[in-house]
């Protein structure tokens, strides 16, 4: 396949410009939307290199890097450390309106890379981060709140792991360690039992070395199948996009069950909630890059 992008002409949306210039909302409602799929074809990509979320959103495959490995990198611009001004124009509105200038006026083939907000600034006093006024991505509801639903999926996956850890110190305080080890190496209907992904890593990590789960020494066992983990030193905190401050900190293990667990209590602690939307996880995606790798990390990290 040829790696030449063929020019495509651009066609910037006419803004519809008022005065007085009316609230970022009504200026967002009132514009005109281009199909995501021309602004692909605008750009050069195929149709088979976007992943269409309704007629205005896509994510771009990265199998495109593939392709396109051959052709010259454009320039990049980095806009940041800006002071917004009392109306809001900060790093954003600059970047926005940076990219109209280079691709409205200049006819510049151009894309603006910024985060995607979180729900906690967007329902405060700080407001959405799309920009503002004629400068801001639309639909500015749609990339404020879910966009592809991105963030809601790496907190689910950040509270998971949170309760994990939980529920593993619960059941680890009332099970003795052959018990552990029936449950974390279960026979199959041949009485079998076998080593799991997470499990292969937890042995190489305390240096144990056994061809099946059955050839483990009893102290092995206990080692294998006990994390013994100090509450006091979690630092995994649970994370919700939202700015709730009577959440910002809280007491785990209140439940009735949780307190007399089999009858071995189960330590409450304080813990403080994250604000920003799945914050470890999305640092561990964009460190890691891809599945296979990130889940080599969460079991190094559960080990």
């Amino acid at each position: 396949m040829s790696h030449k992008i063929e020019p495509r002409e651009f066609t910037p949306i006419v803004l519809k410009r008022k005065t007085p210039v009316p609230s970022d909302i009504e200026i967002a409602q009132a514009s005109d939307i281009k199909p995501i799929t021309q602004i692909a074809e605008e750009l050069g990509l195929l149709p088979e290199e976007i992943e269409l979320y309704g007629s205005t959103k896509a994510k771009v495959k990265l199998e495109v890097l593939q392709r396109l490995a051959n052709v010259p990198d454009g320039k990049y611009v980095d806009v940041t450390a800006i002071t917004p001004t009392p109306l809001g124009e900060g790093k954003t509105t600059t970047t926005v309106g940076l990219s109209q200038a280079l691709g409205a006026h200049l006819n510049k083939r151009v894309m603006t890379c910024i985060r995607q907000p979180s729900q906690g600034p967007t329902f405060g006093i700080k407001g959405g981060a799309a920009g503002g006024g004629y400068s801001q991505v639309i639909p500015m509801e749609d990339f404020n709140l879910h966009l592809t639903g991105d963030i809601h999926a790496i907190t689910a996956a950040n509270n998971l792991l949170a309760a994990a850890i939980d529920a593993r110190i619960l059941h680890e305080s009332n099970a003795t360690d052959e018990q552990l080890f029936n449950r974390l190496f279960p026979a199959d209907k041949a009485g079998k039992r076998r080593w799991t992904r997470g499990m292969l890593a937890r042995m190489e990590k305390l240096g144990i070395n056994r061809a099946e789960p059955d050839d483990l020494t009893p102290e092995e066992r206990k080692r294998m199948c006990r994390l013994d983990i100090d509450p006091d030193t979690i630092t995994w905190r649970r994370v919700l996009d939202t700015s709730d401050r009577f959440l910002r900190t809280v007491t785990v293990g209140e439940g009735d069950d949780e307190k007399d667990f089999a009858g071995h209590p189960f330590q409450t602690r304080e813990q403080r909630l994250a604000g920003d939307g799945g914050r470890a996880g999305v640092a561990r995606i964009v460190i890691v890059g891809r599945i296979k790798e990130m889940a080599r990390v969460v079991d190094h990290a559960m080990a």
